[in-house]
């Protein structure tokens, strides 16, 4: 239960604009390797800085002021928007540094370039995590406690890295085929590593304003700060934490400012405040104050997304995964190019934005997805994104061209990795079947590895090094092919002598059975 009966409301904002590619056609194939459609991106993230950002934030730095520490708020910003920040709007990236000051706002981690590396490989997740983080210390002069991943994409074993990687709380959606009967309204832990606490998303609260303010067909229209905290009071007495996630443009670009939505955010703390008997806390005062009631079993990826509240939204077709796993079969080479530029292309081209223009659902999901997309049908987004990464995988090759022998090497390698990821999974199920922590065994004495026993990383070595001496030389001196000569000869020399042998014993053991 909570310490001292405190229940809480924690407001979080994700703050993301994609990176828009421009169109590029087959011509342009190995000549052009300038990806970006900078005038639609500069256009769209200055419009929705003067409708959105900026006016939110002046609100939200007011309120902060005017409650004087009783009213505290959440974001995220990816890698993306920060850079697109200092490109085209730096009034904006100061107007969130304002609000770090004041010491009120908690800045949350995520990867750099709001991807699905989570899914692909864990080395380029946790790689993108803490370059990240260090834009965070740089731009807004905060340390990351906390995590949200792209979509709040999560599973059992991305939170178990995540709580390896020094993170208190991660935030994640209430998805109803996971939590069955129990409440998204309490703290919750990961299965794997309980030392992580898992906030839940009331999407129903959430959608309320995200998706129905300015509904006027839904039935709760005219949505106001008072009957919105008076939801909250109903739920009080069974609930000790809501959670209240959003697109931060939901105010002022999704829903305009002449629906009213600047007034409700104007309002709204002040009517939680005084009305409920929730506290507003950050995550990390979530994690530090509450305890988790149970632990929250989550074995395949969950998101906010779409109906399903899956991946689908990313991987739900065929061009999706095809085009993923192309992206991420040229991890390998493209750290060993170590060029500057590359490696920019290549976490813009890891935006989750660019598999979601290409999903294929109909229906309400459907709408959502084509209000978002610039192209015309999925399978432009997919010409598109695939002509720009044959280009990349041009460029990659050229920098960093291999043999066949190192091709087969970095594949046994992938396969190691994959294999790494697998086991991981299978021991995180042992572990709940069992009770049983990693580090423990049988009467609690730590698991230790036979002397003899390789790691998987030697294994890879060995096999690396093995595949090396097999691969055969192509040119052969003369002194060679003489002694291979030779000992051909003698061979044959030698066959014949056993032949000859063999027929004798033959003669005579048919003569003894006669």
């Amino acid at each position: 239960m909570s310490a001292a009966g405190k229940k809480a409301v924690c407001l979080y904002f994700q703050v993301h604009q994609p990176f828009r590619l421009k169109r590029y056609r087959f011509f342009d194939l190995g000549h052009d390797h300038y990806y970006y459609d900078d005038f639609s991106n500069e256009s769209i993230l200055r419009k929705v800085a003067d409708k959105c950002y900026l006016p939110a934030n002046k609100i939200i730095l007011d309120l902060i002021q005017k409650h004087k520490g009783k009213f505290k708020v959440t974001f995220s910003l990816t890698g993306i928007v920060i850079n697109q920040f200092r490109l085209y709007a730096p009034e904006v990236l100061e107007s969130f540094k304002q609000l770090a000051e004041t010491g009120m706002v908690e800045f949350l981690a995520e990867t750099d370039s709001h991807s699905l590396s989570s899914l692909k490989n864990k080395a380029e997740f946790e790689r993108q995590v803490e370059i990240h983080r260090e834009m965070m210390r740089q731009f807004l002069g905060v340390e990351t406690t906390s995590f949200r991943n792209t979509e709040l994409i999560y599973s059992d074993q991305i939170g178990s890295w995540v709580a390896d990687m020094g993170f208190k709380s991660m935030l994640t959606e209430g998805a109803k085929h996971v939590l069955g009967w129990k409440s998204p309204n309490y703290l919750y832990c990961n299965a794997i590593n309980p030392r992580l606490k898992v906030l839940l998303r009331n999407f129903v609260l959430s959608d309320d304003i995200a998706f129905r303010f300015s509904n006027k067909q839904w039935s709760a229209w005219p949505l106001t700060a008072d009957k919105y905290a008076s939801w909250l009071n109903k739920l009080a007495p069974k609930s000790e934490l809501i959670n209240v996630f959003l697109d931060y443009e939901t105010f002022g670009e999704h829903n305009w400012k002449e629906t009213g939505i600047f007034d409700f955010l104007q309002h709204l703390p002040g009517a939680i405040l005084k009305k409920t008997p929730y506290k507003f806390m950050t995550p990390t005062e979530v994690a530090d104050s509450l305890q988790p009631v149970s632990a929250i079993s989550i074995p395949s990826p969950i998101s906010w997304a779409d109906e399903e509240r899956d991946i689908t939204a990313w991987l739900g077709n065929e061009l999706q995964v095809a085009a993923l796993d192309k992206l991420y079969e040229l991890s390998d080479r493209v750290f060993k190019c170590n060029d500057k530029l590359m490696n920019k292309d290549w976490e813009y081209l890891q935006s989750s934005d660019h598999f979601y223009y290409m999903a294929t659902k109909f229906f309400s999901d459907g709408a959502i997805h084509a209000y978002f997309n610039p192209y015309d049908t999925p399978y432009d987004a997919f010409m598109n994104y695939m002509n720009i990464l044959s280009d990349f995988e041009i460029r990659v090759k050229r920098c960093f061209p291999i043999t066949s022998e190192q091709e087969h090497i970095l594949r046994l390698e992938n396969i190691i990795k994959e294999k790494d990821i697998v086991i991981e999974k299978q021991t995180a199920e042992i572990q709940k079947l069992t009770g049983k922590t990693e580090k423990t065994v049988k009467r609690g004495r730590p698991a230790a590895r036979k002397e003899n026993q390789p790691s998987l990383k030697e294994l890879a070595a060995k096999l690396a090094e093995t595949s090396l001496k097999k691969a055969p030389a192509r040119k052969k001196t003369a002194t060679s092919k003489s002694k291979s000569k030779t000992t051909k000869t003698a061979a044959k020399k030698t066959a014949t002598k056993k032949t000859t042998a063999g027929k004798t014993v033959k003669r005579v053991s048919r003569t003894k059975i006669k």
